[in-house]
């Protein structure tokens, strides 16, 4: 992934940007009860029991498969496993946890220390993990006029948090850092990843200080951002917004403030908390975990192939380049249907028929859903109709405005190209030159002033000998054997 050089804000402060990123996990239960997760466009409270409406009495269970992704998202972050981890109760006083408290970790999570690496002007950036725990989800809360409603299906979700370090300096390097995160979550298929719908989710800490100070300057909260182009101009305003403060004499407050996407500002919310404030201590309810090394050694076995390397291996193996490797890889769905072409191919020849895999589903299929407004995962038009109308290219069966359309047809009806061909009548192409010779005599003892108009140097008028020939064949001809044999024979009227 290559991005252009990221820009200072301000020449004379630097900016400290540090993310803590929530992450809703792909279980089919909650974390802590076994209420299903399967609760999105369902009627409210209805994914609910006694333990994640917060009862007195109830005794939460781990979800054992929660515990999975957070280290397998832990380990594809290079962070260290300990052997030893807990969970802990969290004193939180706002509605959205009815029972006062969430169970999350505190001093000891199920992992530390590990990177994630983005490129940023043609460099890498290794950015910082400090930690990747588990917790589980609030309510939601639904505002009226007057007052507000809850919701708690969500409550209990299993939710991951990934806190980074300070590490990241501009508005750019946070957004790219969230892209790769999330595109790494997707390939692990731990979570869907989807900012829209709430299942990704960050919160932004900012500080600025002037260059060269070691001392990190006094941070803001900055939460309700829905999507990475939301991250980046909230974290740009705040910036703007101490260092304006700074030059004027001000300070800054350490508090939480809430991105305004209509007004592109940042507000006040609350005074930020300490981790006092949330009084921490062992959750009585729940064992600790003991991790043995076998376990975390099969996950990191067990782990997918994921985005770098991805990008790695189509051009290496596939020959893409590096704008075709980054759009096939950053769209996991996109190179999953990539590959599967590839692997239902007659053709042989991988850096062949990959390229021209590539060349037509980043144009001709990209086009289709894009008009459509579909994912790639919903087209009507198989990784074998595909596969099939590069085999019927490649055999020559067809010319390539012909495979347009049938593209086209194959899309709308679903049918395989082969059978399109068949049920449009299309006749193989002409290949042998010296058929086409009396059909472009006539073309041009029929078009004398385009003609004239090419030899007195119109180099565009070809097009339009061209266009007339292909009419005339019915899309037979292929257009680059046809402008060859035109060219020579205008050639030769001119001699």
């Amino acid at each position: 992934m290559t991005t252009t050089a990221s820009t200072p804000i301000d020449t004379d402060f630097e900016v400290v940007i540090g993310l803590e990123v929530h992450s809703q996990l792909l279980t089919k239960s909650k974390m802590f009860c076994s209420c299903s997760t399967g609760y999105a466009n369902e009627a409210p409270n209805t994914h609910v029991c006694p333990v994640c409406m917060g009862m007195p009495g109830v005794l939460p269970v781990i979800n054992e498969e929660a515990v999975k992704y957070t280290i397998m998202t832990a380990l594809a972050l290079h962070c260290s496993i300990p052997e030893y981890s807990k969970f802990d109760r969290k004193s939180y006083p706002y509605p959205d946890l009815m029972k006062g408290y969430q169970i999350s970790q505190y001093d000891i999570p199920l992992s530390r220390d590990g990177y994630l690496t983005v490129e940023v002007g043609g460099q890498s950036r290794r950015i910082g993990i400090t930690r990747v725990h588990l917790e589980e989800d609030t309510a939601k809360l639904q505002h009226r006029e007057g007052y507000s409603l809850i919701d708690v299906n969500r409550a209990g979700t299993a939710l991951m948090e990934i806190v980074s370090e300070p590490d990241m300096r501009t508005p750019e390097e946070a957004r790219l850092y969230m892209q790769k995160l999330r595109e790494t979550l997707v390939y692990l298929g731990v979570s869907s990843g989807r900012m829209e719908e709430g299942s990704l989710r960050c919160d932004a800490n900012v500080s600025v200080r002037p260059r060269g100070q070691e001392k990190l300057g006094t941070k803001t909260e900055i939460k309700n951002m829905n999507s990475f182009r939301s991250v980046e101009r909230a974290l740009e305003y705040e910036a703007k917004r101490q260092i304006a403060v700074l030059r004027e004499g001000g300070n800054i407050r350490q508090e939480t403030r809430g991105w305004d996407e209509a007004r592109g500002v940042t507000v006040t919310q609350r005074v930020k908390e300490h981790a006092n404030d949330y009084r921490y201590f062992p959750e009585p309810d729940l064992p600790p975990l003991v991790i043995s090394r076998k376990y975390v050694e099969e996950i990191q076995a067990s782990l997918p192939e994921l985005p770098d390397a991805r990008r790695a291996r189509y051009a290496s193996d596939y020959g893409l380049s590096e704008q075709e490797a980054n759009v096939m890889t950053e769209d996991k769905a996109l190179g999953d249907y990539f590959e599967r072409v590839l692997s239902v191919s007659k053709v042989k020849d991988t850096k062949g028929r990959a390229k021209s895999a590539s060349n037509w589903i980043l144009s001709e299929v990209v086009r289709l859903l894009k008009a459509k407004s579909i994912p790639v995962q919903e087209s009507p038009l198989s990784p074998e109709a595909v596969a099939n109308l590069l085999d019927l290219l490649d055999a020559e069966r067809i010319t390539g405005k012909q495979a347009k359309e049938v593209l086209d047809e194959s899309f709308a009806t679903g049918e395989m190209p082969a059978k399109v061909v068949e049920k449009k009548g299309f006749k193989p192409p002409i290949t042998d030159a010296s058929a086409l010779e009396p059909i472009i005599n006539d073309i041009i003892a029929k078009n004398q002033k385009i003609v004239n108009d090419y030899l007195g140097g119109k180099m565009n008028a070809m097009q339009a000998l061209v266009g007339q020939v292909m009419k005339q064949t019915r899309g037979q001809a292929k257009a680059d054997m046809v402008q060859s044999v035109l060219k020579a024979k205008l050639e030769s009227l001119q001699g």
